[in-house]
């Protein structure tokens, strides 16, 4: 067994990372500010705007998995850079689309870099700090990743004011440039020669299988749970990926190590990750429209006020590690969650006459549970893995997140949407009208701006009120299940996590590479 030693540049490798996950933090918010602007200039959809959005999403959560164990069979810095230059690539084609179809395929090739450099961004993290300091690297991480959440729409509304719609792919460049220059000069070579080799069919079944997934999730709130398309999906996904687990059980080298599932700091760490990002996902979903229509703040103003939420995360990322150290990281989860719970109850109590003081105050109190609950279950989960299977690992890590924020955002917003539609009053609309007020809180108050004064104020004002019935319910479900997730922590999580070493239960050789850069 190779020990791993500190490596002296370390903190500025962190920096390289936090280059890499920043550039796509931006990405994650930025395109919803462009949104309705490229509808009206490339003459989308509804359908075909949201695949503009979605296609990132799909692509991204189902090549995750493969993406870590390239990293650790050929090098994750290399296949940082590697994903680094596609999602370069990627953002020129979106700045040069002049079809809408090019700027989906634009959106699906920037996921294909972006489901390279998240993985692999962690993964590095075990081989260049010792369980001490990983803690704060990952709250480093973490917050790199979400000042994109509120700088994305700042940046998007400026751009918008001052540029055409492609400027806001075209700010992608120079961000992953500065990355790819980080990766190279900053960041050592870390990879596992004896890693499993990638299956080309586990990996098209890892691919179809989550792709299927989460198309069907992204489609069931618009079409319908029952429509033919989305069972037809549903049981496609379950059939692929029983089909992986199948296959890779039998493997003598598996591309997919479901042992990784035996250790419990590992697996109880990261359903805690995925629950946790299934509750922030319905936040964080049903707070900007609010912003927007309801208290009427342009897109640049909505980006600024969601800054109390990453104020919140830093102070968390910040006091996290003395905090686990002096009570473990099973009591600070359970009690992260349970603030987090504690926020989405009071913000379920926001009504249209709330104001921004109100939801500045429990938008913060949900970037201080969100902090203290993802960072100590993100660092519990990799502590747990093996070094040399921590590429594929954390890509599970990673995708099960990703799967948990999709869900989160399908069936919490199909919540919001039934609310909206049930309790919108559209009496004396026309048919057309009515059924398109009905979509959205936005969608309303462009009905209502063409109506007559009288009735302008009525629909605005309904509008209003169903959409801060359905967020009240949204978020009052967001905090029960954060409760329950509070509740199965304080359980089921170790009390604290077992070094890696200890973690690998197949008594195999563990081989890592450390090459200065």
């Amino acid at each position: 067994m190779v020990a791993v030693t500190a490596n002296p540049r370390r903190w500025w490798a962190l920096g390289a990372l936090v280059a890499s996950m920043l550039t796509l933090g931006f990405d994650m918010t930025i395109l919803n500010v462009a949104l309705p602007t490229m509808a009206g200039d490339l003459g989308a959809t509804t359908g075909q705007q949201q695949w503009m959005a979605d296609a990132y999403v799909v692509v991204f959560a189902a090549l995750m998995l493969p993406a870590g164990l390239l990293g650790d069979r050929f090098g994750r810095r290399r296949m940082l850079i590697t994903g680094l230059a596609l999602f370069l690539v990627g953002s020129l084609m979106g700045a040069l689309a002049s079809d809408v179809n090019w700027v989906i395929a634009a959106r699906a090739f920037m996921g294909i870099g972006g489901a390279l450099v998240t993985p692999l961004a962690l993964s590095v993290l075990p081989s260049l700090f010792d369980p001490d300091e990983r803690a704060k690297a990952i709250g480093i991480i973490s917050a790199a990743s979400a000042l994109g959440l509120p700088l994305g729409p700042i940046i998007g509304g400026w751009l918008l004011n001052h540029f055409w719609w492609g400027s806001v792919f075209l700010v992608n460049v120079p961000m992953a440039a500065i990355g790819i220059a980080a990766c190279v000069f900053l960041l050592p070579e870390t990879s596992d020669p004896a890693s499993p080799r990638v299956a080309p069919l586990s990996t098209a079944l890892t691919a179809t299988g989550l792709g299927a997934l989460i198309y069907a999730i992204i489609e069931a709130p618009g079409r319908g749970w029952s429509d033919g398309v989305v069972l037809a999906m549903f049981a496609a996904a379950a059939v692929l990926l029983t089909a992986l687990v199948l296959r890779e059980r039998r493997a003598v080298r598996p591309m997919l190590d479901m042992t990784l599932l035996a250790h419990r700091g590992f697996l109880f760490n990261t359903l805690a990750a995925t629950l946790v990002m299934f509750v922030l996902s319905g936040l964080m979903f049903v707070l900007p429209p609010y912003l927007q229509a309801v208290l009427g703040h342009d897109a640049l103003g909505t980006g600024v006020r969601l800054l109390p939420m990453m104020g919140g995360l830093m102070i968390a990322a910040r006091g996290a590690q003395p905090v686990v150290a002096k009570f473990g990281a099973r009591a600070v989860v359970s009690a992260g969650l349970v603030v987090l719970a504690f926020a989405a109850l009071l913000g379920s109590r926001t009504t249209a006459d709330s104001g921004y003081g109100f939801v500045a105050l429990w938008l913060s109190i949900t970037g201080v549970g969100f902090g203290f609950c993802i960072v100590p279950a993100m660092d519990g989960a990799l502590g747990a893995l093996p070094r040399d299977r921590a590429g594929s690992g954390s890509g599970l890590l990673m995708t099960l997140r990703q799967v948990g924020a999709a869900i989160g955002i399908a069936l919490l917003g199909s919540l919001l949407a039934g609310i909206f539609r049930d309790r919108l009053d559209v009496t004396g609309l026309p048919p057309q009208a009515a059924h398109t007020a009905g979509e959205s809180v936005i969608a309303a108050h462009l009905i209502a701006a063409k109506a007559g004064p009288e009735g302008a104020a009525r629909l605005a004002a309904s509008a209003n009120d169903a959409y801060v019935h359905g967020m009240g319910v949204v978020l009052l479900v967001c905090g029960i299940a954060a409760l329950v997730a509070a509740l199965l922590a304080a359980v089921l999580l170790p009390k604290a996590a077992a070094p890696a070493q200890e973690a690998e239960s197949t008594g195999a050789a563990m081989v890592v590479t450390v090459e200065d850069a």
